[in-house]
């Protein structure tokens, strides 16, 4: 029997391109090798938040006396229960998408699927041979951690974030290659667990490509927590002999050398395309092996689609989740494209970072005449009442017209409160919009709001800076 949409891989697209292509009466199929979830809730999104969570928690414990309460005796970190705890809280998501699964009546199987010609592909499950025909196919193959040549992974003293968010005890000196959001979150997450961190990152600030002035909060912490930044710091080799493992890199022009019990290399990710038998295909790739797609997630064959880290972009859960009901639909004969106009972007580093929309530059570039207020959490009362004020959210509106156009967050909670930026963006709300929603008090989101009243030069807890808007 001919399938009607076979999907390749069961992360958070995968799976969600599945269940979507199920409930419009399809019959689906869905193939999978690495633990349904994937890398975002078996290696990935999940686990680490677990972990950073833990290393939060131990943190506000050992600060807890500036709120009047004195912990008494030795704090221990046993990683091992963390671990346990982490691991359960993946079982039990993993369980859940098995049973959407299954409630959807989508047939699943777990193996490896290669592509025989542009309409069959041949699974190999433990100890069985399968082979399936298809009108629709989604590749959901995702991405995994790229290596360096020059410091191989070997698993041990040399690992991914894999093996970072397994470790059975805390290193008592961890070494990362990347400043990126995954080298910082799992940086940050280790040395509030006990572990001299030290970062290398070969661009001229942690986190590239990410505003400059949210990324100075973060920088202005790492250092508040010990944590040593080395950027343009380019790796020239390294090696694993004895105890642990030494890194040379070249900073600034004079060699340095480091050593630790492990090294984290975390400079990015790789599709996951080798295997597929794409060859067999019309399915084309760019130069980094990502799959090119159109703004439908067609792939230069027409019947076939590719979602998620596979088709490249940013690498975010979210985004998959979202092409994956996109293709779905698309395969459904609905008249639907992707649009990532207000697609949220968040680093859990300490501040939490999040921004959707238009920076400042890209919004001049096309063409508006950018506004930019800026609230403090420092003047928030929820804020310091957590203890944790620092930072800001920043809002780009078009002077013209006051739409919003982007906002920026750097602070607590930026991984929520960016949810009320991406609904004023989707629905063309302008800063006058946003100011007369009534926000609760006390709490974090307060800070939008005012940032949005500044744009009116409005503002009650701070200083107006747009004269020429006021009443």
């Amino acid at each position: 029997m001919k399938k009607d949409v076979v999907v390749i891989g069961g992360g958070p697209g995968g799976y969600v391109a599945a269940i979507r292509a199920a409930q419009s009466g399809k019959n689906v199929v869905i193939i999978d090798n690495g633990g349904l979830g994937g890398t975002c809730l078996t290696r990935g999104c999940i686990p680490s938040k677990a972990l950073i969570t833990a290393a939060d928690r131990l943190e506000m414990i050992r600060h807890s006396s500036q709120l009047g309460i004195d912990v008494n005796g030795d704090i221990t970190v046993d990683l091992q229960r963390v671990m346990e705890w982490k691991n359960g809280l993946i079982k039990k998501l993993t369980s859940g998408v098995a049973s959407l699964l299954k409630a959807n009546q989508v047939e699943v199987y777990s193996g490896t699927a290669t592509f025989i010609d542009n309409q069959t592909i041949q699974v190999n499950t433990t100890g069985q041979s399968h082979k399936f025909q298809f009108y629709h196919c989604i590749i959901a193959t995702g991405a995994k951690p790229a290596e360096l040549q020059i410091l191989p992974f070997d698993g041990d003293k040399v690992i991914s974030s894999t093996e970072a968010l397994q470790l059975q005890s805390v290193p008592q000196k961890l070494l990362i290659v990347g400043g990126g959001y995954i080298g910082l979150e799992l940086g940050i997450a280790y040395q509030k667990l006990g572990s001299e961190v030290t970062i290398l990152e070969g661009l001229s600030q942690v986190l590239p490509g990410v505003d400059s002035t949210l990324v100075r909060v973060v920088t202005k912490r790492l250092k508040q927590l010990g944590i040593n930044v080395k950027t343009n710091a380019k790796v020239t080799g390294g090696n694993t002999d004895g105890d642990g493992v030494e890194i040379q890199a070249a900073i600034n022009g004079s060699e340095q050398h480091f050593r630790a019990d492990q090294a984290l290399v975390a400079v990015g990710r790789v599709p996951n395309t080798a295997d597929l038998g794409l060859e067999n295909t019309l399915v084309e790739t760019d130069e980094k092996g990502f799959i090119r797609v159109d703004s439908q997630l067609r792939t230069t064959e027409n019947h076939i689609f590719a979602i998620g880290d596979v088709a490249g972009g940013p690498l975010l859960a979210h985004k998959a989740s979202f092409e994956g009901k996109i293709a779905a639909e698309v395969i459904n004969r609905e008249d639907v494209e992707v649009d990532y106009r207000a697609m949220p972007y968040v680093i859990f580093s300490d501040p939490e970072i999040a921004y959707t929309g238009l920076q400042p530059k890209e919004a001049e570039e096309q063409g508006y005449d950018p506004m930019v207020s800026r609230m403090a959490f420092q003047a928030n009362g929820r804020a310091l009442t957590l203890g944790k004020d620092s930072g800001f959210i920043q809002i780009v509106s078009d002077k013209p017209t006051q739409q919003i156009l982007g906002v920026q967050i750097v602070g607590p909670e930026a991984s929520t409160l960016i949810s009320e930026a991406v609904i004023a963006i989707e629905m063309e709300m302008s800063a006058e919009d946003l100011g007369l929603m009534i926000h609760a008090h006390p709490t974090l989101p307060e800070v939008l709001q005012e940032a949005a009243e500044g744009v009116l030069n409005q503002a009650i807890h701070m200083v107006n800076k747009n004269p020429a808007l006021s009443r």
